[in-house]
């Protein structure tokens, strides 16, 4: 068998951020430029895209590093025990530090300048709390596939999962500080200011933390082989796999 270094999964999760950053910053921009001044087909152009560009992300990189793209996801796994905290920590900002590249990708695609800081204003009391929701809930259905066995249907149920929150929460569920960062970085639908970033990522933690809790009510007896295997099953680094029986892969 063999293992998943500790670089490899960081070049997974810096690419699979820089990725998702891309499809949901391009075709924000995309929507903008096809129906302008239509937020209704905006938002729905966005949300598709999203959906479905993040079903084959966690196709793509779920087996090198679980596919997380997102720091409340590997912090609440590392509490559970499914993965070392100092390679969660490693994580952060290897997804942070994509999710920024990706924003300046779609800019440079769109033939926009590299970077362009956002002027979309969001926080609000109903953002702060629909962000608090949509964190909550992308734990809870991630985790809760875990402990269940039915890990393998991940791609689908987080795409949809962001999908429908797109349109539930009047946030449109950014869900993941690393993706609030490089929204930043984009001045176009998707994008958020700098001051409304912390109190999204605030709303995002005190998120995590709710999820956390409702995990350990539900769910009391999951194990950190089962945590290991959010979002996907992936092989982590050698010195994590002593007594745990892990799936195959690269």
């Amino acid at each position: 068998m063999s293992e998943t270094s500790l670089g490899r999964r960081l070049l997974a999760e810096w690419l699979g951020s820089a990725a998702l950053a891309a499809l949901v910053v391009g075709s924000g921009i995309a929507a903008q430029q096809l129906t302008p001044g239509d937020v209704g087909l905006e938002l729905l152009y966005n949300a598709a895209a999203t959906a479905a560009g993040l079903f084959a992300l966690i196709l793509m990189f779920g087996p090198v590093s679980g596919a997380h793209f997102n720091p409340v996801v590997s912090f609440v796994d590392a509490a559970f025990g499914g993965m070392k905290w100092r390679d969660a920590a490693a994580y952060v900002p290897a997804q942070v530090g994509g999710c920024i590249s990706g924003a300046i990708l779609a800019n440079v695609m769109f033939s926009r300048a590299a970077v362009s800081i956002s002027t979309h204003h969001r926080a609000t009391g109903a953002h702060f709390v629909s962000e608090i929701v949509a964190t909550s809930g992308l734990l809870l259905v991630i985790f809760a596939l875990a402990r269940t066995g039915r890990g393998a249907t991940a791609p689908a149920a987080v795409g949809a999962y962001i999908g429908a929150a797109y349109w539930f929460t009047s946030s449109t569920s950014f869900a993941n500080p690393a993706i609030t960062v490089g929204r930043m970085f984009s001045d176009s639908f998707a994008g958020i200011a700098p001051s409304s970033a912390p109190a999204f990522i605030a709303a995002q933690l005190l998120g995590a933390a709710v999820g956390y809790a409702l995990i350990r009510i539900l769910y009391p007896a999951i194990t950190p082989t089962e945590a290991s295997e959010v979002v996907m099953p992936h092989l982590p680094a050698a010195e994590d796999v002593a007594g745990r029986s892990l799936p195959t892969g690269p």
